[in-house]
């Protein structure tokens, strides 16, 4: 087991705190003290140039299926040279009519050297990648793999 920490930090910068007007940016430094910052969704009245939880979420899971199919090709000895994933989630309303990352698409494109895996090597790597993606495994989200 491991822990993995981030702490968040806002604070307000105006007079008022009214719903309408407060500024949702706030700075993420994760434990290897690498800080971003964040904020809402632009529909929430967010920071529209910087990341957004649901965007992070987006991220997290592309991030991940990445990692775990790198190191299944590489167990493979299939060589990736290149790997982009031009994810998308889209936030609507679950079974119990709340709103939450209801579905993540991922679409990997990915550039081998050397052996190329066949059509089905590919789908295997995908399916292994997915079930054994730490993030995957710990959402309700649909994730959807095209490639």
């Amino acid at each position: 087991m491991s822990e993995h920490k981030a702490t968040i930090h806002w604070q307000r910068k105006t007079e008022d705190f009214n719903y309408k007007t407060y500024d949702r940016t706030h700075d993420v430094t994760f434990s290897g003290g690498t800080l971003i910052q964040a904020s809402a969704a632009p529909e929430y009245m967010g920071n529209k140039a910087l990341a957004n939880p649901e965007e992070l979420m987006v991220a997290a899971l592309s991030s991940c299926h990445m990692l775990t199919f790198l190191a299944m090709a590489a167990l493979k000895n299939l060589v990736v040279d290149n790997y982009i994933d031009d994810a998308v989630g889209v936030l609507g309303k679950n079974a119990e009519g709340k709103m939450a990352l209801t579905q993540v698409t991922l679409r990997p494109k990915i550039t081998f050297s050397g052996t190329q895996p066949d059509a089905q090597t590919l789908h295997q790597l995908h399916e292994k990648a997915h079930s054994n993606c730490f993030i995957a495994n710990s959402v309700t989200t649909k994730v959807d793999v095209e490639g």
